[in-house]
């Protein structure tokens, strides 16, 4: 989309075209790229700064390269403005991110089975390691590429239970796996600024 005028030091667009910031915003246009033409700012801006910035800019990124264009998921922008509000209030980002994760995968349809093993369906037990396929699920079967997350965490994951020490490393390594597989072999750059 084009916003004309946004470059102009003196532009009232200038000013609220920021990160962060919720617009109402009105644009035309035929073919693939618009123009705006009205926009206010819908609520006050989330002031996000050092770590949670970065990790803003995560969570804008997994939108960017997961959706499709045009795709209606109203759900998620909630779950976006939440995330974001969550983060500028001082929660724990790593469980903020987690849940954000589960949230988008779910959103596109994706979400990740976390109380049943696959195949068979029994019961996650607490104490047992499980190796985790995706689009599949765990799996009680060791498999040294696929990773190990132990029952605990995944009934945490999916009653959104606030994560440990250990479980949040796992959920980590196993949202990390999960991701990758829908995002393909082109690294994130917000990852590299975490770095």
């Amino acid at each position: 989309m084009i916003a004309k005028g946004a470059a102009t030091a003196k532009g009232e667009r200038k000013a609220i075209l920021q990160p962060f910031v919720p617009l109402l915003a009105n644009w035309a246009g035929r073919g693939e790229l618009k123009v705006l033409r009205q926009l206010e700012t819908a609520a006050r801006p989330v002031a996000l700064a050092g770590k949670t910035l970065y990790c803003g800019f995560y969570l804008n990124e997994l939108i960017m390269r997961l959706l499709k264009r045009h795709d209606p998921l109203p759900g998620l922008f909630s779950l976006y403005a939440q995330t974001l509000v969550q983060l500028a209030n001082g929660q724990d980002p790593e469980n903020i991110l987690r849940y954000f994760e589960l949230g988008l995968l779910q959103a596109l349809g994706y979400a990740p089975l976390l109380d049943r093993e696959a195949p068979g369906g029994q019961l996650i037990e607490q104490r047992k390691l499980y190796w985790y396929l995706v689009e599949a699920g765990p799996g009680s079967t060791r498999s040294g590429h696929l990773p190990a997350v132990h029952g605990e965490t995944l009934l945490a994951l999916s009653t959104g239970q606030t994560l440990d020490g250990q479980q949040k490393h796992e959920a980590l390594r196993l949202m990390r796996y999960i991701l990758q597989f829908y995002l393909g072999d082109k690294p994130l750059k917000s990852r590299e600024l975490f770095g």
